[in-house]
Protein backbone atom coordinates (compact mmCIF):
# COMPACT_ATOMS: atom_id res chain seq x y z
CA UNK A 1 0.00 0.00 0.00
CA UNK A 2 1.16 3.66 -0.33
CA UNK A 3 1.83 5.90 2.40
CA UNK A 4 3.30 9.20 2.51
CA UNK A 5 6.30 9.36 4.75
CA UNK A 6 4.45 10.74 8.06
CA UNK A 7 1.25 7.79 7.40
CA UNK A 8 4.71 5.83 7.60
CA UNK A 9 6.32 6.86 10.29
CA UNK A 10 3.28 6.65 12.33
CA UNK A 11 2.26 2.88 11.34
CA UNK A 12 5.92 1.98 12.29
CA UNK A 13 5.47 3.38 15.88
CA UNK A 14 2.42 1.39 16.45
CA UNK A 15 4.45 -1.58 15.02
CA UNK A 16 6.55 -1.09 17.81
CA UNK A 17 3.64 -0.61 20.21
CA UNK A 18 4.31 3.25 20.44
CA UNK A 19 1.20 4.48 22.53
CA UNK A 20 2.57 7.93 23.98
CA UNK A 21 4.41 10.54 22.20
CA UNK A 22 6.04 13.45 24.12
CA UNK A 23 7.12 16.61 21.97
CA UNK A 24 6.07 19.72 20.55
CA UNK A 25 5.74 20.61 17.15
CA UNK A 26 6.62 22.98 14.38
CA UNK A 27 6.74 24.16 10.62
CA UNK A 28 9.25 21.20 9.76
CA UNK A 29 7.12 18.27 11.70
CA UNK A 30 3.81 19.70 10.62
CA UNK A 31 3.44 16.92 8.17
CA UNK A 32 3.91 14.19 10.75
CA UNK A 33 1.80 15.99 13.36
CA UNK A 34 -1.34 16.52 10.91
CA UNK A 35 -0.85 12.68 10.47
CA UNK A 36 -0.85 12.12 14.48
CA UNK A 37 -4.06 13.91 14.47
CA UNK A 38 -5.78 10.78 12.57
CA UNK A 39 -4.48 8.36 15.36
CA UNK A 40 -5.77 9.11 18.86
CA UNK A 41 -4.50 5.71 19.86
CA UNK A 42 -1.04 7.44 20.10
CA UNK A 43 -1.29 10.38 23.36
CA UNK A 44 0.80 12.91 22.79
CA UNK A 45 1.21 15.07 25.69
CA UNK A 46 2.64 18.48 24.47
CA UNK A 47 5.48 19.47 26.84
CA UNK A 48 6.21 23.32 27.83
CA UNK A 49 9.68 22.89 25.96
CA UNK A 50 11.47 20.08 24.13
CA UNK A 51 13.48 19.46 26.59
CA UNK A 52 10.69 18.81 29.11
CA UNK A 53 9.78 16.18 25.91
CA UNK A 54 12.95 14.42 25.84
CA UNK A 55 13.37 13.94 29.67
CA UNK A 56 9.76 12.89 29.62
CA UNK A 57 10.63 10.19 26.93
CA UNK A 58 13.38 9.25 29.72
CA UNK A 59 11.15 8.81 32.45
CA UNK A 60 8.69 6.86 30.61
CA UNK A 61 11.32 4.42 29.07
CA UNK A 62 12.84 3.77 32.67
CA UNK A 63 10.05 3.46 34.62
CA UNK A 64 8.47 0.99 32.33
CA UNK A 65 11.31 -0.53 30.22
CA UNK A 66 9.66 0.34 27.06
CA UNK A 67 11.39 2.83 24.40
CA UNK A 68 10.43 6.32 25.43
CA UNK A 69 9.93 8.06 22.14
CA UNK A 70 9.50 12.33 21.82
CA UNK A 71 8.85 14.95 18.62
CA UNK A 72 11.10 18.10 18.05
CA UNK A 73 10.67 19.87 15.02
CA UNK A 74 14.00 20.97 13.57
CA UNK A 75 16.39 24.11 14.04
CA UNK A 76 16.03 24.78 17.68
CA UNK A 77 12.90 22.29 18.44
CA UNK A 78 16.05 19.83 17.57
CA UNK A 79 19.05 21.05 19.52
CA UNK A 80 16.45 21.36 22.82
CA UNK A 81 16.27 17.99 22.83
CA UNK A 82 20.30 17.67 23.17
CA UNK A 83 20.28 17.47 27.14
CA UNK A 84 17.69 15.15 27.27
CA UNK A 85 19.53 12.28 24.82
CA UNK A 86 22.83 13.15 26.38
CA UNK A 87 21.04 12.06 29.47
CA UNK A 88 19.59 8.90 28.44
CA UNK A 89 22.95 8.38 26.71
CA UNK A 90 24.93 8.34 29.81
CA UNK A 91 22.88 6.44 31.63
CA UNK A 92 21.63 3.93 29.16
CA UNK A 93 17.75 4.57 28.49
CA UNK A 94 16.16 3.21 25.31
CA UNK A 95 14.60 6.23 23.65
CA UNK A 96 13.95 7.52 20.12
CA UNK A 97 13.90 11.12 19.27
CA UNK A 98 12.56 11.63 16.02
CA UNK A 99 13.39 15.42 14.46
CA UNK A 100 12.50 16.79 11.10
CA UNK A 101 14.61 18.79 9.24
CA UNK A 102 14.21 21.06 6.16
CA UNK A 103 13.73 19.39 2.43
CA UNK A 104 16.43 17.48 1.01
CA UNK A 105 16.89 19.90 -1.43
CA UNK A 106 17.74 23.06 1.17
CA UNK A 107 20.10 21.03 3.74
CA UNK A 108 23.49 22.43 3.44
CA UNK A 109 22.49 26.07 2.46
CA UNK A 110 21.73 27.61 5.86
CA UNK A 111 17.92 27.72 5.46
CA UNK A 112 15.77 28.98 7.92
CA UNK A 113 15.74 26.48 11.34
CA UNK A 114 17.89 23.92 9.53
CA UNK A 115 20.79 22.53 11.73
CA UNK A 116 22.80 18.99 11.31
CA UNK A 117 21.31 17.57 14.45
CA UNK A 118 22.78 14.23 13.27
CA UNK A 119 26.12 15.62 13.45
CA UNK A 120 25.55 17.43 16.73
CA UNK A 121 23.81 14.09 18.42
CA UNK A 122 26.45 11.81 17.41
CA UNK A 123 28.56 11.53 20.16
CA UNK A 124 24.96 11.38 22.72
CA UNK A 125 23.53 8.77 20.48
CA UNK A 126 23.72 4.99 20.53
CA UNK A 127 23.26 5.50 16.89
CA UNK A 128 21.26 8.29 14.65
CA UNK A 129 20.19 8.66 11.04
CA UNK A 130 19.29 10.84 8.48
CA UNK A 131 16.44 9.60 6.13
CA UNK A 132 16.81 11.54 2.54
CA UNK A 133 14.56 8.93 0.83
CA UNK A 134 10.74 7.61 1.90
CA UNK A 135 11.74 4.57 0.92
CA UNK A 136 14.07 3.78 3.43
CA UNK A 137 11.82 5.03 5.83
CA UNK A 138 9.93 2.32 7.47
CA UNK A 139 13.54 0.28 7.57
CA UNK A 140 15.70 2.80 9.62
CA UNK A 141 12.53 3.15 11.88
CA UNK A 142 12.71 0.02 12.54
CA UNK A 143 16.08 -0.60 12.86
CA UNK A 144 16.17 2.64 15.28
CA UNK A 145 13.92 0.79 17.88
CA UNK A 146 16.06 -2.43 17.86
CA UNK A 147 18.86 -0.31 18.35
CA UNK A 148 17.54 1.41 21.05
CA UNK A 149 16.24 -1.51 23.09
CA UNK A 150 18.41 -4.52 22.55
CA UNK A 151 22.20 -4.80 23.96
CA UNK A 152 23.17 -1.63 26.15
CA UNK A 153 20.05 0.06 25.26
CA UNK A 154 20.54 3.54 24.30
CA UNK A 155 19.10 6.75 22.80
CA UNK A 156 18.74 6.86 19.04
CA UNK A 157 17.80 9.75 16.87
CA UNK A 158 16.37 9.81 13.58
CA UNK A 159 15.61 12.84 11.44
CA UNK A 160 13.36 13.56 8.27
CA UNK A 161 13.62 16.07 5.68
CA UNK A 162 10.07 17.66 5.71
CA UNK A 163 9.49 16.54 2.00
CA UNK A 164 10.67 12.70 2.94
CA UNK A 165 7.31 12.93 5.48
CA UNK A 166 5.09 14.36 2.33
CA UNK A 167 6.59 11.70 -0.61
CA UNK A 168 4.97 8.50 -1.32
CA UNK A 169 6.09 4.76 -0.98
CA UNK A 170 4.95 1.20 -0.48
CA UNK A 171 4.62 0.46 2.96
CA UNK A 172 4.14 -3.60 4.27
CA UNK A 173 3.19 -3.94 7.66
CA UNK A 174 5.38 -6.43 9.92
CA UNK A 175 4.99 -8.01 13.08
CA UNK A 176 7.92 -6.96 15.23
CA UNK A 177 9.45 -9.32 17.90
CA UNK A 178 10.06 -7.95 21.39
CA UNK A 179 11.89 -11.09 22.86
CA UNK A 180 15.25 -9.76 23.94
CA UNK A 181 18.11 -10.60 21.96
CA UNK A 182 20.71 -12.57 24.02
CA UNK A 183 23.93 -12.67 23.01
CA UNK A 184 25.25 -16.18 24.00
CA UNK A 185 27.47 -16.57 27.58
CA UNK A 186 30.96 -17.60 27.41
CA UNK A 187 30.89 -20.51 29.91
CA UNK A 188 34.96 -20.52 30.10
CA UNK A 189 34.41 -16.81 32.04
CA UNK A 190 31.53 -18.71 34.05
CA UNK A 191 33.48 -21.08 35.07
CA UNK A 192 36.42 -18.62 36.30
CA UNK A 193 33.71 -16.65 38.01
CA UNK A 194 32.56 -19.65 39.77
CA UNK A 195 36.21 -20.61 40.73
CA UNK A 196 36.98 -17.20 42.05
CA UNK A 197 33.40 -17.27 44.20
CA UNK A 198 34.15 -20.36 45.84
CA UNK A 199 37.78 -19.20 46.97
CA UNK A 200 36.84 -16.14 47.81
CA UNK A 201 36.64 -15.43 52.30
CA UNK A 202 35.39 -11.98 52.30
CA UNK A 203 32.90 -11.71 48.91
CA UNK A 204 31.45 -8.38 48.32
CA UNK A 205 28.60 -7.34 45.38
CA UNK A 206 28.25 -4.16 44.10
CA UNK A 207 25.42 -3.47 41.97
CA UNK A 208 24.64 -0.92 38.86
CA UNK A 209 22.51 0.21 36.85
CA UNK A 210 22.51 -2.31 34.26
CA UNK A 211 20.96 -5.05 36.70
CA UNK A 212 17.98 -2.26 37.13
CA UNK A 213 17.80 -2.36 32.98
CA UNK A 214 18.20 -5.98 32.86
CA UNK A 215 15.43 -6.64 35.71
CA UNK A 216 17.51 -8.69 37.17
CA UNK A 217 16.53 -8.56 40.73
CA UNK A 218 15.44 -11.91 41.70
CA UNK A 219 18.33 -13.65 40.29
CA UNK A 220 20.07 -11.22 42.19
CA UNK A 221 18.89 -12.58 45.64
CA UNK A 222 19.24 -15.58 44.92
CA UNK A 223 22.96 -15.00 44.08
CA UNK A 224 23.48 -12.94 47.39
CA UNK A 225 22.05 -15.47 49.02
CA UNK A 226 24.58 -18.32 47.71
CA UNK A 227 27.58 -16.53 47.48
CA UNK A 228 26.37 -15.53 51.31
CA UNK A 229 27.51 -11.56 50.78
CA UNK A 230 26.39 -8.33 51.97
CA UNK A 231 25.56 -5.94 48.62
CA UNK A 232 26.39 -2.13 47.82
CA UNK A 233 24.77 -0.20 44.59
CA UNK A 234 25.30 2.75 42.89
CA UNK A 235 22.74 5.42 42.31
CA UNK A 236 22.25 3.94 39.32
CA UNK A 237 21.53 0.79 40.64
CA UNK A 238 18.92 1.50 43.40
CA UNK A 239 16.13 -1.29 43.79
CA UNK A 240 18.16 -4.19 41.59
CA UNK A 241 18.65 -5.56 45.17
CA UNK A 242 16.31 -4.98 48.38
CA UNK A 243 16.88 -1.89 50.09
CA UNK A 244 15.25 -3.40 53.37
CA UNK A 245 17.02 -6.91 52.84
CA UNK A 246 19.46 -7.43 56.21
CA UNK A 247 22.26 -8.18 53.37
CA UNK A 248 22.31 -4.28 51.85
CA UNK A 249 24.44 -2.04 53.04
CA UNK A 250 23.95 1.36 51.09
CA UNK A 251 25.53 3.18 48.76
CA UNK A 252 28.88 3.02 47.61
CA UNK A 253 31.53 6.17 47.28
CA UNK A 254 31.50 10.01 47.69
CA UNK A 255 28.45 9.95 49.40
CA UNK A 256 27.84 6.49 50.23
CA UNK A 257 27.63 5.06 53.65
CA UNK A 258 30.55 4.33 56.06
CA UNK A 259 30.05 0.50 56.18
CA UNK A 260 29.85 0.20 52.50
CA UNK A 261 33.16 2.41 52.08
CA UNK A 262 35.36 0.21 54.69
CA UNK A 263 33.24 -3.20 53.79
CA UNK A 264 34.70 -2.79 50.15
CA UNK A 265 37.69 -1.78 50.96
CA UNK A 266 38.64 -4.98 53.60
CA UNK A 267 36.63 -7.35 51.05
CA UNK A 268 38.88 -10.10 49.29
CA UNK A 269 36.80 -10.46 46.26
CA UNK A 270 34.33 -7.44 44.69
CA UNK A 271 31.79 -8.55 41.70
CA UNK A 272 30.56 -5.86 40.46
CA UNK A 273 27.03 -6.10 38.23
CA UNK A 274 26.29 -3.80 35.81
CA UNK A 275 28.13 -0.94 36.92
CA UNK A 276 31.08 1.52 34.55
CA UNK A 277 32.54 2.61 38.15
CA UNK A 278 32.39 6.30 37.59
CA UNK A 279 34.74 8.40 39.32
CA UNK A 280 32.11 8.89 42.03
CA UNK A 281 32.37 5.44 42.61
CA UNK A 282 36.15 4.81 42.89
CA UNK A 283 37.38 7.96 44.55
CA UNK A 284 40.70 7.48 44.06
CA UNK A 285 40.69 4.51 41.56
CA UNK A 286 44.53 3.62 42.55
CA UNK A 287 43.62 2.74 46.28
CA UNK A 288 39.85 1.57 45.26
CA UNK A 289 39.51 -2.18 46.74
CA UNK A 290 43.08 -2.61 46.82
CA UNK A 291 42.57 -5.88 48.96
CA UNK A 292 40.02 -7.29 46.28
CA UNK A 293 40.16 -9.01 43.05
CA UNK A 294 37.56 -7.62 40.82
CA UNK A 295 35.16 -9.76 39.11
CA UNK A 296 33.06 -7.60 36.46
CA UNK A 297 29.85 -8.70 34.93
CA UNK A 298 27.93 -6.46 32.33
CA UNK A 299 26.66 -6.13 28.61
CA UNK A 300 29.20 -3.77 27.19
CA UNK A 301 32.67 -5.05 27.02
CA UNK A 302 34.01 -1.60 26.38
CA UNK A 303 33.39 -1.55 30.64
CA UNK A 304 35.78 -4.15 31.54
CA UNK A 305 39.29 -3.04 32.80
CA UNK A 306 37.89 0.88 31.40
CA UNK A 307 38.35 2.14 34.91
CA UNK A 308 39.57 -0.39 37.05
CA UNK A 309 42.09 -3.32 36.34
CA UNK A 310 39.49 -6.71 36.80
CA UNK A 311 40.89 -10.36 37.15
CA UNK A 312 37.97 -12.07 35.39
CA UNK A 313 34.88 -10.85 33.69
CA UNK A 314 31.43 -12.53 32.52
CA UNK A 315 30.06 -10.64 29.36
CA UNK A 316 26.60 -10.27 28.32
CA UNK A 317 23.11 -9.91 29.77
CA UNK A 318 23.79 -9.64 33.83
CA UNK A 319 19.89 -11.69 34.42
CA UNK A 320 21.37 -14.57 31.83
CA UNK A 321 24.92 -14.35 33.74
CA UNK A 322 22.92 -14.84 37.31
CA UNK A 323 20.48 -17.61 36.22
CA UNK A 324 23.65 -19.37 35.36
CA UNK A 325 25.95 -19.14 37.90
CA UNK A 326 23.31 -19.91 40.28
CA UNK A 327 22.66 -23.09 39.10
CA UNK A 328 26.26 -23.73 38.93
CA UNK A 329 27.48 -22.54 42.55
CA UNK A 330 27.03 -23.90 45.68
CA UNK A 331 25.70 -22.47 48.70
CA UNK A 332 28.99 -20.89 50.43
CA UNK A 333 29.33 -19.58 54.19
CA UNK A 334 30.71 -16.85 55.61
CA UNK A 335 29.35 -16.26 58.67
CA UNK A 336 32.21 -13.92 60.27
CA UNK A 337 32.39 -11.87 57.65
CA UNK A 338 28.50 -11.05 57.48
CA UNK A 339 29.41 -10.74 61.55
CA UNK A 340 31.75 -7.85 60.88
CA UNK A 341 29.76 -5.96 57.79
CA UNK A 342 26.56 -6.16 60.87
CA UNK A 343 28.72 -4.85 63.07
CA UNK A 344 29.72 -2.03 60.95
CA UNK A 345 26.67 -1.25 59.82
CA UNK A 346 25.65 -1.02 63.55
CA UNK A 347 28.23 1.17 64.20
CA UNK A 348 27.64 3.94 60.94
CA UNK A 349 23.48 4.11 60.78
CA UNK A 350 22.41 6.46 58.68
CA UNK A 351 21.60 9.53 61.51
CA UNK A 352 17.93 11.85 60.67
CA UNK A 353 18.97 15.31 62.99
CA UNK A 354 16.62 15.49 65.34
CA UNK A 355 15.82 19.02 65.37
CA UNK A 356 14.20 21.41 62.34
CA UNK A 357 12.72 20.28 59.04
CA UNK A 358 15.50 18.47 56.92
CA UNK A 359 15.86 16.69 53.45
CA UNK A 360 16.43 13.63 55.75
CA UNK A 361 13.54 13.43 57.80
CA UNK A 362 11.60 14.82 54.50
CA UNK A 363 12.60 11.88 52.34
CA UNK A 364 12.22 9.28 55.57
CA UNK A 365 8.56 10.71 56.31
CA UNK A 366 7.62 10.16 52.47
CA UNK A 367 8.84 6.69 52.60
CA UNK A 368 6.70 6.08 56.03
CA UNK A 369 3.71 7.87 54.23
CA UNK A 370 4.30 5.83 51.13
CA UNK A 371 5.57 2.31 52.55
CA UNK A 372 8.08 2.25 50.26
CA UNK A 373 5.18 2.39 47.33
CA UNK A 374 6.40 4.90 44.56
CA UNK A 375 8.24 5.94 41.75
CA UNK A 376 10.94 8.30 43.21
CA UNK A 377 12.26 11.06 40.71
CA UNK A 378 14.73 13.03 41.49
CA UNK A 379 16.82 16.26 40.13
CA UNK A 380 20.50 16.84 41.00
CA UNK A 381 22.03 18.11 44.34
CA UNK A 382 22.03 17.65 47.71
CA UNK A 383 18.13 16.39 47.65
CA UNK A 384 19.29 13.53 45.20
CA UNK A 385 21.38 12.72 47.18
CA UNK A 386 18.90 12.65 50.41
CA UNK A 387 16.49 10.81 48.18
CA UNK A 388 19.01 7.79 48.13
CA UNK A 389 20.23 7.47 51.14
CA UNK A 390 16.98 7.56 53.06
CA UNK A 391 14.19 5.76 50.71
CA UNK A 392 14.25 2.41 50.66
CA UNK A 393 13.98 1.24 47.07
CA UNK A 394 12.68 -2.38 47.15
CA UNK A 395 12.05 -2.42 43.26
CA UNK A 396 13.74 -1.69 40.11
CA UNK A 397 12.54 1.35 38.25
CA UNK A 398 11.49 2.83 41.39
CA UNK A 399 14.36 5.47 41.38
CA UNK A 400 14.70 7.92 38.08
CA UNK A 401 17.38 9.94 38.35
CA UNK A 402 20.64 11.74 36.48
CA UNK A 403 23.53 9.85 37.38
CA UNK A 404 25.67 10.52 34.16
CA UNK A 405 24.91 13.32 33.20
CA UNK A 406 23.94 14.70 36.60
CA UNK A 407 21.15 16.97 34.24
CA UNK A 408 19.79 19.76 36.70
CA UNK A 409 15.92 20.27 35.13
CA UNK A 410 15.37 16.49 34.24
CA UNK A 411 13.30 15.31 37.63
CA UNK A 412 10.17 17.05 36.73
CA UNK A 413 9.68 16.04 33.11
CA UNK A 414 11.00 12.71 33.98
CA UNK A 415 8.09 12.45 36.74
CA UNK A 416 5.38 13.77 33.76
CA UNK A 417 6.71 10.37 31.55
CA UNK A 418 6.83 8.60 34.66
CA UNK A 419 3.59 9.25 35.83
CA UNK A 420 2.10 9.28 32.16
CA UNK A 421 3.15 5.97 31.69
CA UNK A 422 1.89 4.61 35.60
CA UNK A 423 -1.20 6.37 36.21
CA UNK A 424 -2.19 4.61 39.11
CA UNK A 425 1.19 4.68 40.70
CA UNK A 426 2.35 7.72 42.91
CA UNK A 427 5.09 9.58 41.39
CA UNK A 428 7.13 12.27 43.39
CA UNK A 429 9.82 14.57 42.13
CA UNK A 430 12.67 15.51 45.03
CA UNK A 431 13.98 18.72 43.26
CA UNK A 432 16.45 21.65 45.04
CA UNK A 433 14.93 25.58 44.58
CA UNK A 434 18.28 25.45 42.29
CA UNK A 435 17.24 22.60 39.81
CA UNK A 436 13.32 23.50 39.85
CA UNK A 437 14.01 26.88 38.70
CA UNK A 438 15.31 25.59 35.35
CA UNK A 439 12.38 23.32 33.71
CA UNK A 440 9.32 24.68 36.63
CA UNK A 441 7.80 25.51 33.50
CA UNK A 442 6.72 21.89 32.92
CA UNK A 443 4.37 22.21 35.96
CA UNK A 444 2.01 23.74 33.23
CA UNK A 445 2.59 20.32 31.15
CA UNK A 446 1.39 18.69 34.32
CA UNK A 447 -1.23 20.77 35.06
CA UNK A 448 -2.92 20.64 31.66
CA UNK A 449 -2.40 16.44 31.36
CA UNK A 450 -3.90 16.77 35.39
CA UNK A 451 -1.47 14.63 36.54
CA UNK A 452 -1.72 14.17 40.09
CA UNK A 453 2.78 14.18 40.34
CA UNK A 454 4.04 15.55 43.55
CA UNK A 455 6.54 18.06 43.27
CA UNK A 456 8.94 18.55 46.37
CA UNK A 457 11.12 21.10 46.76
CA UNK A 458 13.67 20.89 49.27
CA UNK A 459 14.57 24.98 49.46
CA UNK A 460 17.36 25.81 51.10
CA UNK A 461 17.81 29.35 49.02
CA UNK A 462 21.24 28.69 47.75
CA UNK A 463 22.54 25.96 45.02
CA UNK A 464 23.07 23.02 48.05
CA UNK A 465 25.58 20.98 46.85
CA UNK A 466 27.96 23.63 45.31
CA UNK A 467 27.54 25.41 49.11
CA UNK A 468 28.41 22.24 50.56
CA UNK A 469 31.93 21.68 48.34
CA UNK A 470 32.69 25.94 48.85
CA UNK A 471 31.95 25.42 52.65
CA UNK A 472 34.53 22.00 53.17
CA UNK A 473 36.77 22.59 50.14
CA UNK A 474 36.71 26.56 48.88
CA UNK A 475 37.17 28.41 52.45
CA UNK A 476 33.44 29.30 52.46
CA UNK A 477 34.00 31.78 49.31
CA UNK A 478 29.58 31.38 48.74
CA UNK A 479 30.24 32.79 44.74
CA UNK A 480 27.17 32.72 42.68
CA UNK A 481 25.31 30.13 44.73
CA UNK A 482 22.56 32.04 47.11
CA UNK A 483 19.27 32.43 46.03
CA UNK A 484 17.58 34.42 48.23
CA UNK A 485 15.99 36.32 45.82
CA UNK A 486 12.24 36.59 47.02
CA UNK A 487 10.54 34.15 44.49
CA UNK A 488 7.21 32.57 45.44
CA UNK A 489 7.26 28.67 44.07
CA UNK A 490 3.71 28.47 45.84
CA UNK A 491 2.27 31.40 43.92
CA UNK A 492 3.94 30.64 40.88
CA UNK A 493 2.83 26.23 41.16
CA UNK A 494 -0.99 28.05 41.95
CA UNK A 495 -0.62 30.52 38.75
CA UNK A 496 0.23 27.13 36.49
CA UNK A 497 -2.62 25.29 37.94
CA UNK A 498 -1.43 23.17 40.56
CA UNK A 499 -1.85 23.11 44.49
CA UNK A 500 0.80 23.69 46.32
CA UNK A 501 1.87 24.45 50.28
CA UNK A 502 4.76 26.18 52.04
CA UNK A 503 5.90 24.06 55.02
CA UNK A 504 8.62 25.03 57.51
CA UNK A 505 8.06 22.37 60.22
CA UNK A 506 7.86 18.82 60.56
CA UNK A 507 4.33 19.00 61.33
CA UNK A 508 3.53 20.97 58.39
CA UNK A 509 5.48 18.67 56.00
CA UNK A 510 3.54 15.95 57.18
CA UNK A 511 0.18 17.15 56.81
CA UNK A 512 0.90 18.55 53.19
CA UNK A 513 2.40 15.80 52.13
CA UNK A 514 -1.16 13.32 53.55
CA UNK A 515 -2.53 16.00 52.02
CA UNK A 516 -1.15 15.88 48.32
CA UNK A 517 -1.32 11.91 48.40
CA UNK A 518 -4.67 12.67 48.31
CA UNK A 519 -5.08 15.61 45.66
CA UNK A 520 -6.23 14.80 42.05
CA UNK A 521 -4.07 17.29 40.51
CA UNK A 522 0.08 18.47 40.24
CA UNK A 523 0.86 19.31 44.31
CA UNK A 524 3.38 21.31 44.82
CA UNK A 525 5.26 21.40 48.48
CA UNK A 526 7.76 24.23 48.88
CA UNK A 527 10.23 22.73 52.03
CA UNK A 528 11.79 25.23 54.00
CA UNK A 529 15.03 24.47 55.07
CA UNK A 530 18.55 25.72 56.52
CA UNK A 531 21.19 26.68 53.53
CA UNK A 532 24.14 24.77 55.35
CA UNK A 533 22.37 21.48 56.06
CA UNK A 534 25.12 18.70 54.40
CA UNK A 535 24.81 15.59 52.60
CA UNK A 536 26.89 13.19 55.07
CA UNK A 537 28.96 11.11 54.64
CA UNK A 538 31.35 12.46 52.48
CA UNK A 539 34.24 11.54 50.78
CA UNK A 540 36.45 14.21 49.11
CA UNK A 541 37.33 14.63 45.66
CA UNK A 542 39.98 12.18 45.07
CA UNK A 543 40.77 10.88 48.65
CA UNK A 544 40.26 6.91 49.13
CA UNK A 545 37.12 5.64 49.58
CA UNK A 546 37.50 4.50 53.22
CA UNK A 547 38.61 7.97 53.70
CA UNK A 548 34.86 8.88 54.22
CA UNK A 549 33.47 11.53 57.51
CA UNK A 550 30.34 12.32 58.83
CA UNK A 551 29.36 15.67 61.09
CA UNK A 552 30.63 14.51 63.55
CA UNK A 553 34.23 14.04 61.92
CA UNK A 554 34.15 16.83 60.33
CA UNK A 555 33.59 18.95 63.45
CA UNK A 556 35.73 16.92 65.64
CA UNK A 557 39.00 17.68 63.03
CA UNK A 558 37.85 21.53 62.64
CA UNK A 559 36.45 22.13 66.55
Amino acid sequence: MQLNGSQILIECLKEQGVDTVFGYPGGAILNVYDELYNHPEIKHVLTSHEQGASHAADGYARSTGKVGVCFATSGPGATNLVTGIATAYMDSVPMVAVTCNVGVSLLGKDSFQEIDITGITMPITKHNFIVKDVNKLAETVRRAFSIARNGRPGPVLIDIPKDVTANKADYVKQEIDFTKKLEEIDMDSIERAVKLIKASKKPYIFVGGGAVISEANEELKKFADLVDAPVCDTLMGKGAFDGTNPRYTGMLGMHGTKTSNLGVSQCDLLIAIGTRFSDRVLGNAKTFAKHAKILQFDIDPAEINKNVATVSDVIGDVTQILQIINEKLEQQKHEEWMKLVSEKKAQFPLAIPEAGLTGPYIINQIYEQTKGDAIMVTEVGQHQMWAAQYYSYKNPRTLLTSGGLGTMGYGLGAAIGAQTANPDKTVINIAGDGCFRMNMNELATASRENLPLIEVIINNHVLGMVRQWQTLFYNKHYSATILDDGADYVKLAEALGCDARRVTTKEEFESAFAEALQSKKPFVIDCIIDADDKVWPMVAPGKPINEAFDEADYKAKNS
